[in-house]
């Protein structure tokens, strides 16, 4: 408690020190007047000057500005042989990522269940041409999450060397990978006739009850007869897709 009492003083003598020392520098009106012709006058001559110097333009001086040229449309770069024959449907691919936002039933193919399958560029060369050719068979749908090195064109070029003349459904869709919460690939998602989305976090979802999902490197039949064994409510969609794979050996 004593010590307390002594810092106490201690303080109270120090900020009395202070309030002297402040007393004892009075501002007079001498200061005030230095400080006065200290300071900048402008006159109304000033604000004049300023406003012819950096005045906003008028219609003359507008028309004094040269029209933009038109672009020169014949000097843009025409395609080689080469890439006339590779030629992509870029629209169509980029549908797909407002498809995948706003409508997912767009990855339907029609009437009937569908079935969707998960794939990656990264994914081997051999894997990726035998799915092509099984979802030609079973009127799949390929999903990739996003771009080739965030190029549309690369893309959708490595898109139509994958599936060449072959009717194949493809998707850009990243939010479809948090949809059927899809972490790996290969993954084959058999989604019912019918079923109906709703709103969810990523955009719209379907329920668990209308899709069922399996994960790894096998072929698209072998996916379906897994499902068909290991989910027996999705037996009659996967045998309708067994079927039409058969019938298109």
């Amino acid at each position: 408690m004593r010590v307390f009492k002594i810092a106490s003083t201690a303080l109270l003598g120090a900020g009395l020190a202070a309030a002297l020392a402040q007393s004892a520098a009075q501002v007079t009106p001498a200061d005030i007047e230095r400080a006065k012709r200290s300071q900048p006058v402008i006159t109304q001559q000033d604000i004049d000057r300023a406003v012819r110097q950096h005045g906003m333009p008028n219609a003359a001086d507008l028309a004094k500005v040269p029209p933009a040229g038109a672009p020169n449309i014949g000097a843009l770069p025409s395609p080689t042989p080469s890439q006339a024959r590779q030629q992509v449907d870029l629209a169509a691919v980029a549908r797909g990522f407002e498809a995948g936002g706003n409508a997912p039933t767009a990855l339907l193919p029609g009437g009937g269940p569908a079935l969707l399958v998960f794939i990656s560029f990264s994914m081997p060369d051999a894997t990726l041409a035998r799915l092509v050719e099984q979802a030609a068979r079973s009127n799949a749908t390929l999903v990739v999450r996003g771009l080739i090195s965030n190029s549309l064109q690369q893309t959708a070029l490595r898109a139509r060397q994958l599936i060449g003349q072959r009717k194949v459904g493809f998707q850009l869709d990243p939010q479809a990978f948090d949809r059927f919460g899809v972490n790996v690939v290969p993954t084959f998602v058999l989604l019912k006739d019918g079923a109906v989305p709703a709103p969810c976090a990523a955009g719209t979802c379907y329920p668990n009850a209308s899709f069922a999902a399996v994960s790894g490197d096998v072929s698209v039949d072998y996916a379906l007869e897994h499902i068909k064994r290991a989910a027996p409510s999705f037996g009659k969609e996967a045998g309708v897709l067994l079927s039409a794979m058969k019938a298109r050996p």
